[in-house]
């Protein structure tokens, strides 16, 4: 890949990571710029595991929600391979692909020629994986793999950006819900903020429910 291609990529990134505010928002920028992006590419999904669980929150392209619903449906496929082992994976011809016995098939009759499925992210528990589908066969040469693959990398970086956002936001989100719970507390028992608090935790303890929920639902119901 020459520098200019480089240069555009990082710019590309950059521009997606100061426009998002969300994660919903920098995945769909990813899948979009990436059928652009990566020669061959045709559709664009990103697939995320989170805690076992299978999602696909957004796709570029009927076949490629489609693909993902057929990988969730067989439990099998190669979106979750590559986001679980950190690999990237290429199917030339997915009409002689053995890997997958169940969803290479299935995949086929509905028009996918060739994939290629890049990891996105890894956090803790959480995967994520880029896929891009083409209806050719081969579609997906060194070239694409390369560009795909330092496509992938940067966008890892501004996903994982918004993502710090999102948790910031939430924190200070819950930070005042709990500061506003906790006043009412007071006014309403007469107590100050410590004991407020302990209530508040004890409450939590004893339902088995996060201190935020619990927080929440007293704000929610108002004063007595």
């Amino acid at each position: 890949m020459n520098s200019e291609k480089t240069v555009r990529m990082a710019e590309i990134v950059r521009e997606l990571r100061m426009e998002s505010t969300d994660t919903e928002s920098v995945l769909r920028g990813i899948s979009k710029t990436a059928v652009g992006s990566v020669p061959g590419a045709e559709y664009a999904s990103v697939t995320m595991v989170t805690k076992g669980q299978i999602e696909t929150p957004v796709i570029v392209g009927d076949l490629a929600g489609k693909s993902d619903a057929v990988q969730r449906e067989l439990n099998e496929g190669p979106c979750v391979r590559s986001a679980v082992d950190d690999v990237t994976i290429i199917i030339d011809d997915m009409s002689r692909e053995q890997r997958w016995p169940r969803f290479a098939p299935a995949a086929s009759e509905l028009g996918i020629g060739s994939m290629v499925c890049l990891c996105l992210y890894i956090d803790g528990r959480d995967f994520g994986a880029l896929n891009l589908i083409s209806t050719a066969t081969h579609a997906f040469g060194p070239e694409s793999v390369s560009v795909g693959e330092l496509f992938a990398a940067h966008c890892a970086t501004a996903f994982s950006a918004v993502r710090e956002k999102e948790q910031l936001r939430a924190a200070l989100s819950s930070r005042d819900i709990i500061g506003q719970a906790k006043g009412m507390i007071m006014e309403r028992y007469r107590i100050d903020a410590d004991e407020a608090f302990r209530l508040l935790s004890r409450l939590s303890q004893d339902g088995n429910i996060k201190l935020v929920e619990v927080a929440t639902r007293i704000v929610e119901s108002g004063p007595e």
